[in-house]
């Protein structure tokens, strides 16, 4: 972000789980689960694509057999989960057609270990993890306040406390910041869909604002803080029947809120094989572990691989000017506490369970580490490791 202006605004969005494209993700990483679940070295790339009473699957695999047939039932309970039951997309009656396919021997041949050579990287590309001290999950403000308003109001649906609100919305926070410190909120923007087609913006406003007050810090909102709610009126249709879904296509709210550089890849839909998924949570992981060491305020952490390569090719921390540390230090030490090969980032993080269908909405990080490995990169364990190395 901007480092040398002492006051700034910036604004970052999130969309909920019923969100087209968030269905979509939450489809294609139950198909991570349920492979991990019957085989934790199963291969899974699985797009999905939702539309109006239509779900599609797409991708390779490799893992048990029986997995693929056992996949409807699973992906129908996914979206049954989330709260579709409505004309245009109900978890029951939608077509459902699944197009995966065997992993092609070519790249299985360049990711698997054979002999002495250790497993490579699926795929080439760049990663990047992020941490600053902007809120206590160590995530920027505008993002981690609009997750926590849309996850309060999917909550107090599935409840049964907002009856009136239906499963898709979105949300956005704009920060006013003052020497890097988030010091309140000017705008906020909340579109939910409603099952009561009668709603005007001013009753919606009424059954959300508690949930958005809760979720952000109270001195936060001020009488000059501009609220948008469903500003277009009416949203009755929503979800895969308002618009198309696709997994892969909200990356940047699964992460930083653009607080923050992104490698290009998504994370829905991929075994840790794919570095685009294991490698972010790992330079994640590095980074929070820095910020939360009290080595730095922010800092950016890139890493880049090769197919079929195992060791990353680069490794590249930014602390922005807020480091007590030499960079260059970091760079050299950070693998040296944590294999950064796919399979070193696997077993450091337990990345091989099915712990993948629950990152699907309101953000992979900044999350807390779950007791079944869940989050396992948010934890802070190698603080006092830090530490000691300074």
């Amino acid at each position: 972000m901007h480092a040398d202006r002492s006051r700034y605004l910036f604004t970052s969005e999130s969309v909920s789980e019923g969100h087209p494209d968030k269905v979509a993700d939450r489809i294609s990483d139950t198909v991570v689960d349920a492979f991990l679940a019957a085989d934790p070295y199963s291969r899974v790339a699985c797009e999905t694509l939702v539309t109006t009473n239509r779900i599609v699957l797409a991708g390779e695999v490799r893992g048990p057999a029986g997995v693929i047939e056992s996949l409807e039932d699973q992906v129908r309970a996914a979206i049954r989960d989330i709260g579709y039951e409505q004309d245009g997309f109900h978890w029951k009656h939608a077509d459902y057609a699944c197009h995966l396919h065997g992993q092609s021997a070519d790249i299985a041949m360049g990711v698997d270990s054979a002999g002495n050579k250790d497993e490579g990287a699926g795929d080439q590309g760049i990663m990047f993890g992020y941490a600053c001290i902007e809120t206590p999950e160590l995530m920027p403000a505008p993002l981690a306040f609009s997750h926590r308003i849309l996850k309060l109001m999917a909550e107090a649906r599935h409840a049964g406390r907002a009856p009136k609100l239906g499963p898709d919305a979105k949300s956005q926070c704009t920060v006013k910041y003052e020497n890097n410190k988030p010091v309140a909120v000017t705008q906020i923007v909340v579109s939910t869909q409603h099952l009561d087609a009668d709603m005007t913006s001013t009753d919606v406003r009424e059954v959300i604002e508690p949930y958005v007050r809760e979720a952000l810090p109270g001195d936060l909102i001020t009488p000059k803080t501009v609220w948008h709610v469903n500003p277009t009126g009416a949203f009755v249709v929503g979800g895969p029947d308002g618009d198309c879904g696709l997994t892969g296509r909200k990356i940047i709210v699964d992460t930083y809120g653009g607080a923050a550089p992104h490698g290009g890849g998504a994370f829905s839909g991929k075994d840790s094989t794919k570095v685009d998924r294991s490698a972010a949570y790992a330079a994640r992981y590095l980074a929070k572990n820095v910020v939360a060491a009290g080595l730095a305020e922010r800092c950016t952490i890139q890493l880049s691989y090769a197919i079929g390569v195992s060791d990353p090719l680069s490794v590249y921390v930014d602390t922005h000017g807020t480091g007590k540390v030499d960079e260059a230090k970091l760079e050299e030490l950070l693998p040296q506490l944590m294999s950064l090969k796919p399979r070193g980032i696997r077993e450091h993080l337990g990345l091989l369970k099915p712990i993948y269908a629950r990152t699907a909405a309101y953000g992979h990080f900044g999350r807390a580490p779950e007791g079944d490995g869940g989050f396992s990169w948010e934890k802070t364990d190698l603080v006092s490791q830090l530490k000691s190395a300074f």
